[in-house]
């Protein structure tokens, strides 16, 4: 159990109980047994727990695995988890595994996934800052200011309408700057999801969409499926291990904040 220090959430005369699961899948396509990797001095793992630990503002914490080497690392720095079905096919299926089984219970569920070494609690303030509104799913976005990141496929954008709601997401730069105005402000997706109970609850009845199979991106599930998403802005910046080369960047990521 990890205590909050921030204020408690309220959604009419409910306290909102919100939980963390890291999801670390062991046979990742891009990046074989990076859940193992070392980054520094630690194991990657240990990042993401002390990042999600030190936030102070989750109830519960907890990996979702699915190998027992997993287990044995998280073990070795005195993390939590829970073993989740290896045929998972994403994060959030291993949220709604852990829902149905009972073993985590909250109002809002923190989709932290496993390779996220540098999201830290501002960054969960600007998540949660609405949970009592009636959205399904909230997220991060952050304006990019490189054009390398524009191009990048790896580097998912969002648009959204007036008031933050997702309209979509893309690995190709949307929107579409068709008379070179260069006057179109970009944002990447930061891959950290919350969502409600009852949200988890309907994507765990829904099949994968066309749109989601084409950009293999979920999220285009919930949206297909009409549920809302709440994309608010951040001032930071992550960083996903996502391939052996991320594994560089993040060690100079480091080095500038030890200096």
């Amino acid at each position: 159990m990890v205590a909050r220090s921030g204020p408690p959430r309220n959604h009419g005369d409910i306290i909102m109980r919100v939980v963390c699961v890291i999801p670390a899948r062991l046979a990742s396509s891009r990046f074989p047994r990076k859940v193992l990797t070392m980054l520094g001095e630690k194991p990657l793992l240990q990042w993401v727990w002390e990042a999600a630990t030190s936030s102070e503002m989750f109830d519960e914490v907890a990996f979702a695995i699915d190998d027992r080497e997993t287990a044995r690392l998280i073990d070795s720095f005195g993390g939590s988890y829970h073993m989740t079905c290896p045929n998972c096919q994403s994060g959030t299926d291993r949220l709604i595994e852990l829902q149905r089984q009972g073993t985590l219970k909250g109002n809002i569920w923190v989709n932290w996934q496993g390779d996220e070494p540098f999201i830290h609690r501002e960054m969960i303030e600007n998540l949660l800052q609405s949970t009592d509104a009636p959205h399904d799913i909230w997220t991060l976005k952050k304006e990019i200011n490189s054009e390398e990141e524009i191009e990048d496929p790896n580097v998912v954008k969002v648009v959204t309408n007036h008031k933050g709601k997702a309209l979509y997401f893309s690995r190709s730069p949307i929107p579409y700057d068709r008379d070179g105005l260069e006057e179109v402000t970009y944002y990447k997706h930061i891959g950290i999801y919350a969502y409600t109970a009852e949200a988890l609850k309907e994507i765990s009845t829904l099949s994968p969409s066309p749109l989601e199979l084409a950009e293999g991106l979920e999220q285009l599930r919930f949206l297909d499926h009409g549920l809302t998403i709440q994309v608010h802005e951040t001032a930071y910046d992550a960083l996903g291990i996502d391939v052996p080369e991320d594994l560089a960047r993040a060690m100079e990521r480091i080095a500038s904040q030890i200096v």
